[in-house]
């Protein structure tokens, strides 16, 4: 894989109380908007944010997806969200990990996989576009 620092990117996040339960425990389903957040930034950093995917004439729906959690999260944990771009030939995987701000413990780990559909014919592309490759500065 590319060394570009691109392709990797860490954001801050505070819990905030409407993600949690009455416990003070991050709800299950929250976990993936914080790996969202962070995709947005990291599609961002190689200029190929949700809009310029658009506009480049293919949409990136989600496929699959996997969380493990390995600790809980709670109201008002500062967290650090890691997202690295894992594979990009055939397919966006996109490997996050998130870690306990202050301690540095790992307390979750997943996954998402996107495609490219063409939005003219609404095919599935078994390659990603060479718009993909370009934004990330790799040659085919």
């Amino acid at each position: 894989m590319n060394n570009d620092p691109r392709l990797s990117v860490d954001i801050e996040l505070i819990i905030p109380f409407h993600d949690a339960d009455a416990m003070g425990v991050v709800w299950h389903g929250n976990y993936f908007r914080y790996f969202e957040v962070a995709r947005e930034a990291l599609l961002k950093q190689f200029d190929y944010g949700y809009r310029k995917m658009r506009d480049s004439g293919y949409s990136w729906p989600i496929i699959d997806t996997r969380v493990k959690y390995i600790a809980p999260l709670y109201f008002e944990q500062k967290v650090r969200v890691n997202a690295r771009i894992d594979e990009y030939e055939n397919r966006l995987r996109i490997v996050y990990t998130i870690f306990d701000a202050v301690s540095g413990k790992r307390t979750t780990k997943g996954y998402t996989i996107q495609v490219a559909v063409d939005e003219k014919n609404g095919e599935m592309c078994f390659v990603s576009p060479p718009v993909l490759f370009e934004k990330l500065g790799i040659s085919q």
